[in-house]
């Protein structure tokens, strides 16, 4: 499938081609660490250029798509974890920063394995939610299974629907492309929709910890585990 891609780049997107599988892999991994990386557009975009295909080497590309999206996730967990009150004061300062670090301390407490899963299809909550995994110590085993667990799910789902759309819209991959698009922005809205609304119904309950008025100082004063 030639020139089907939303950068604009002119590339034949397909398993015949050695640059999709570099995409597969090297998008999802850095999507973690740099949100508007289009790493989840881009498993659409291979997922409607194989629509019509049975080609086994599909499986390898959601393979590496896992793969990458797996590696970046603990990339972030180890830079939290190595170099915990410098990325504290560098990216949760801010007061959007601070209300994602402690929104994301909350739900790891309250949701573990479940939230680091549900995080992986929100951007800004992903990021959080993997740092902060690093900064507060949290048991290094059951981060590395829960993101080989979001890795495949994230990977098959973004996919699947790009795969779905290729071939509801098999003579116009244009369209099948907006329609994958469109399922995946709905599921990404509606996430980060009940991400806010968990936060706003904590924001409301009067708060006993010194920790949770002032998450960042909480985690500057705590020695990285």
């Amino acid at each position: 499938m030639t020139g089907l891609w939303p950068l604009g780049l002119d590339l034949d997107l397909d398993v015949a081609f050695a640059w999709s599988y570099a995409i597969a892999v090297l998008l999802p991994a850095f999507d973690a660490l740099i949100p508007v990386l289009p790493a989840e557009t881009a498993l659409i975009v291979l997922g409607v250029a194989t629509a019509g295909s049975a080609d086994p080497r599909i499986a390898l590309l959601i393979a590496l798509a896992a793969a990458g999206a797996f590696l970046g996730d603990n990339v972030a967990y180890l830079l939290g974890r190595r170099f915990g009150p410098a990325i504290a004061r560098r990216v949760f300062t801010s007061p959007k920063g601070a209300h994602r670090h402690a929104w994301a301390r909350r739900a790891l407490d309250r949701y573990g394995v479940g939230i680091i899963i549900g995080c992986r299809f929100i951007p800004a909550g992903r990021t959080a939610v993997t740092v902060t995994c690093g900064l507060i110590g949290y048991n290094q085993r059951r981060f590395i299974a829960a993101t080989a667990a979001a890795g495949v799910i994230w990977a098959s789902y973004a996919f699947l629907i790009g795969r779905l759309g290729g071939k509801v819209f098999a003579n116009n991959p244009w369209a099948g492309l907006l329609l994958g698009l469109g399922i995946a922005l709905v599921i990404s809205a509606a996430a980060e929709a009940a991400r806010r609304i968990f936060a706003r119904a904590r924001a409301r309950r009067p708060s006993t910890r010194a920790s949770e008025s002032h998450p960042v100082r909480s985690v500057l004063r705590e020695p990285t585990k």
